[in-house]
């Protein structure tokens, strides 16, 4: 192959321009002579950003410790297809790089791709920014012919089979779980030869694919950030690039395309339905004479520690790209709170019969429903807490007359009735999500009602202790085997109500359950899922049932592992959080200047935004706190805030937002009009209770908003 000369990128930085121009005339002269010649820019002790002249062209690698990790394709650093075929791009025209310069920071490449109409001009600017390539790449058209069914194409290739995915939002590892259970509902990825996984980048909660490979016993890890963008020229209305993964034989490829999104084998289709894709076809570009079009994006490649853990890095990564921590455009926590506050009075009921939390609107009949979507029990620790900031003496018989009615549920082997409806007067159905939610919040309202002399826990106490003595039993027996991660909200319950009424054999359960979860989840082969009761796929609420459960048994054992663990879960339940504010067409949202960051998506299955992350913001804090990442507690006052929006003059806000292509009530019979729309007559109170629920929470952290 020739000689080879390795010159570090940071030579060009470190000199004065004089002794530049001699070094760039010094490589002219000597790049006459070598065949191959590699540039070296350094990114970290391990990570290089390589690019190599082979002959007249050049290739770019990102390598860690001296391997290729990400590399340019072999046909080309440019990609266009041409032409529109069998609903996908084709015949595909490739350009390699013919030029190379530097400009202080900037690694500049250059090309041209010569066809029949005229060329286009390629230009990749790249720079160093920590522990990432960032790359602004210029197509320009400078024909004299406007261009019809065209798609650029951004590929980067990753020496690896069957590589595990992991698109924030949309794909974990496959999604093996929702593929158990119904692979039409949600996408799915196994890395198969010709398998591609490729979405709108206003469906991602942060904007970028990631692999994980095994290399003999190692880990390695690789991702593509995108700055997200419209499409220019696009052929239809708010079609925007598209990000994702596709398989190859020997490799795999993260991409980003000017619009063809596909999944599940079925090509030109969105995401748009709970149960069903919607056609999404034609998604190519018209390029007029004279258009340029420049798309940012950032590479990364590393060293995983562990199998299960590659996307971490790339999930800080984004949060550092985007920097989501502004809070000037947000409510302010006074106002949401007296909001919620407002709502909730408005939710309470009291007869000689019942008294309780109403879960539905008007026009449903009165239910007072525990965890989940009711979180009937959940004002009776929050409202305690916030009593003071309220300074409304009704406090106390609300939460007294409530939680005295909830501990009137009828208890079984298999824990207690959630649902007491107030026509028949009955308590009925129950599930773990439901009952582990109720379960902390009882426990919390009993732990704080002890301090309050106005409050008395009596019957609390005893129904608490029953329930746990109920489900430690069943933890504890060897016939335990729960389904799916939904039993992880029991771990926090036992873990507070063993030390509040000095009990080990609670502590115990929920250590069994901590361990089992750890070892069922952490390596991703099986990502956390089951936590929401209207999918049956991976889905946020079920890594943040573990997230909770890790958290807790770290904190009564001060274990390092379970830290490590809520760590992971926590991570998990961060990537179902939005970084960035996703402009919205005409509708609703964007009547209302709506901003996206810190909401949070619900599953691959359900594909909207919703308020949930407002509960899971103190846990974020607290895992900023013995992380020691700012940016955690930041983000987790942003969560609270931002979810603060959309709130009506009765304090009231819809369940579901639709920030891309997916709709699950109201018209949904074009996929091209789903997006910005939103869902506000489901009601249902546990918006409102989680605001509250997390406010405490903060309050006795003495963290202020």
């Amino acid at each position: 192959m020739g000689h080879k000369e390795l010159i570090p990128y940071n030579y060009f930085c470190k000199f004065s321009v004089k002794k530049y121009y001699q070094t760039q005339t010094m490589l002219k002269k000597i790049k006459q002579f070598l065949p191959i010649l590699i540039f070296a820019t350094s990114i970290s002790q391990a990570q290089t950003f390589n690019v190599t002249r082979i002959q007249d062209v050049y290739k770019i690698q990102v390598n860690v410790n001296g391997l290729p990790y990400l590399s340019s394709p072999s046909e080309g650093l440019w990609s266009i297809a041409t032409t529109w075929k069998n609903d996908w791009p084709t015949d595909w025209k490739h350009a390699e790089a013919t030029s190379f310069n530097t400009y202080g920071e900037w690694t500049v490449l250059r090309g041209k791709l010569s066809l029949p109409q005229g060329d286009w001009h390629f230009q990749d600017a790249y720079k160093q920014e920590k522990d990432k390539v960032k790359c602004i790449r210029r197509f320009e058209w400078r024909g004299n012919e406007e261009l019809d069914s065209i798609t650029l194409a951004i590929r980067w290739k990753v020496k690896a089979e069957k590589a595990q995915t992991f698109l924030p939002g949309i794909l974990y590892y496959g999604n093996p779980s929702g593929e158990k259970n119904g692979v039409r509902k949600i996408p799915v990825y196994h890395g198969e030869t010709g398998e591609k996984a490729i979405f709108e980048e206003h469906r991602y909660t942060m904007p970028f694919a990631s692999l994980e490979w095994q290399d003999t016993n190692a880990f390695k890890g690789a991702a593509l950030h995108s700055i997200p963008s419209p499409v220019v020229g696009a052929n239809h209305f708010d079609q925007w690039w598209s990000l994702g993964v596709e398989a190859f034989e020997s490799d795999s490829e993260l991409v980003l395309l000017s619009g063809p999104i596909t999944y599940n084998n079925r090509l030109s289709v969105a995401k748009a339905l709970q149960t069903k894709e919607m056609a999404y076809p034609d998604t190519f570009m018209k390029v007029k004479p004279g258009t340029v079009i420049e798309k940012t994006f950032y590479l990364e490649a590393y060293d995983v520690d562990s199998k299960g853990a590659g996307f971490q890095k790339p999930l800080y990564s984004s949060i550092a790209i985007f920097n989501p921590f502004y809070v000037g455009d947000l409510p302010s926590y006074n106002d949401i709170l007296k909001s919620k506050y407002q709502f909730t009075k408005a939710r309470y009921m009291e007869t000689p019969t019942y008294a309780g939390f109403n879960m539905f609107p008007e026009n449903i009949v009165p239910q007072i429903v525990l965890g989940w979507a009711g979180q009937s029990e959940a004002p009776t620790y929050a409202l305690q807490v916030l009593k003071e900031r309220f300074k409304d003496d009704n406090i106390w018989g609300m939460v007294q007359k409530s939680l005295d009615h909830i501990t009137t549920s009828t208890i079984g082997k298999e824990g207690f009735m959630v649902n007491y409806n107030t026509n028949t007067k009955k308590w009925s159905s129950t599930d773990p999500v439901s009952q582990g939610q109720a379960m902390n919040s009882i426990i919390l309202a009993i732990k704080t009602g002890r301090k309050r002399q106005e409050i008395n826990t009596k019957l609390w106490e005893t129904f608490i202790k029953k329930v746990c003595d109920i489900h430690s039993k069943r933890i504890l027996s060897n016939a335990w085997n729960p389904i799916n991660t939904a039993e992880a909200f029991y771990i926090s319950p036992l873990l507070i109500a063993g030390k509040l009424f000095k009990n080990e054999t609670y502590k115990k359960a929920a250590l069994k359950m901590t361990e089992y979860y750890g070892k069922r989840h952490l390596d991703m082969t099986e990502p956390y899922w089951g936590g929401t009761l209207d999918a049956t796929c991976e889905d946020k609420e079920g890594a943040w049932g573990a997230f909770q459960g890790f958290l807790a048994a770290y904190e009564h054992t001060k274990e390092p592992k379970y830290l490590k663990w809520a760590k992971h879960a926590g991570d998990v339940t961060l990537s179902y959080t939005v970084v960035w504010d996703i402009p919205l067409p005409a509708g609703r949202l964007a009547d209302h200047n709506f901003k996206t960051r810190g909401w949070t998506g619900v599953s691959p299955q359900n594909q909207h935004l919703d308020v949930y992350g407002v509960l899971i913001a103190p846990s974020i804090y607290k895992l900023g706190v013995y992380t020691q990442k700012e940016s955690l507690k930041q983000l987790s006052k942003v969560m609270y805030r931002s979810c603060g929006q959309l709130l009506d003059p009765f304090g009231s806000q819809g369940e579901q937002i639709q920030q891309t292509n997916f709709a699950q009530h109201g018209d949904m019979s074009n996929v091209f009009k789903l997006r910005g729309g939103y869902s506000e007559g489901w009601t249902v109170y546990w918006i409102t209770a989680h605001f509250l629920h997390a406010a405490a929470q903060f309050e006795e952290m003495g963290v202020k908003l």
